[in-house]
């Protein structure tokens, strides 16, 4: 795999689906519709997925990809391959309460090794360069040309006072539970993939869910706390969480900084 190419275009892809997205977002109303497993879909999740695939296929036609919006790319589990989710957070997209992202990912075995999570409404753009270090970028998001790329890592953990973020829209009294049995000095909910980036540039330490989530979810995420020196495990058995699972289910799951030392 070329490193630098992949960056490069999935960096812009992120960017051309965020102007798809923010158009619709901006419009005086959009369609939202119910699909089959009862979660809600809009007109931006399926324009900013089309021109994703179409971006992914097009540079990268020998590799698997698996995407939300295309249920026939959840059909037969792989081990490496390009996950998209063009627009995590679509509940927080449909309440205009800014909290969404686009997601780009790639795998290989079963190890997200790049990614981007692009939150247009509030002009954060998180990705993991060609050599798996991971960056915010800053200024105007030229499509061509990257701007000024900041280190980012995670934090040194203080396990009398941590920073925790949950879920906004999917946090419940499981997760409420396991995050008293912790110091904790703050806790902030945000909606979608936000969650990650939160603990990769140390504004939190520790982010558990335990509720369901896919793999196109959390792949590109994951990436970014990795590269940022962060980890994430399965909630059960603190073991490695791989992707490329049967139906593209996760398990529960914490993503964290080392150094916090885990509860079970």
């Amino acid at each position: 795999m070329n490193f630098d190419h992949l960056a490069a275009v999935m960096r812009q892809l992120a960017l051309e689906a965020g102007d798809r997205i923010m158009d619709i977002y901006n419009s005086p109303d959009f369609e939202v519709r119910t699909k089959s497993d009862a979660s809600p879909v809009t007109q931006a999740d399926e324009a900013a997925d089309a021109l994703i695939s179409a971006g992914l296929a097009r540079e990268f036609p020998s590799l698997a990809l698996v995407t939300e919006e295309q249920a026939g790319s959840h059909a037969q589990s792989v081990s490496t391959f390009l996950v998209v989710d063009p627009l995590d957070g679509t509940k927080e997209f449909i309440k205009r309460r800014g909290d969404f992202t686009v997601n780009i990912a790639y795998v290989e075995n079963g190890v997200p090794l790049r990614g981007v999570v692009y939150a247009p409404a509030k002009g954060r753009l998180f990705y993991t360069l060609a050599d798996g270090r991971s960056v915010e970028e800053k200024g105007r998001f030229d499509k061509a040309t990257p701007g000024e790329q900041v280190p980012i890592s995670v934090a040194v953990p203080d396990n009398r006072a941590l920073m925790v973020v949950a879920s906004k829209s999917h946090r419940d009294q499981a997760t409420d539970d396991y995050i008293a049995r912790y110091g904790i000095r703050d806790l902030t909910s945000a909606g979608s993939s936000l969650k990650f980036c939160l603990v990769a540039t140390g504004e939190a330490d520790l982010y558990p869910r335990l509720g369901r989530t896919m793999e196109w979810d959390t792949a590109a995420g994951d990436a970014v706390l990795r590269g940022a020196g962060g980890e994430m495990i399965r909630f059960e058995d603190h073991a490695p969480f791989t992707y490329g699972k049967p139906g593209f289910e996760n398990p529960f799951f914490i993503a964290y900084a080392p150094g916090v030392i885990l509860v079970k």
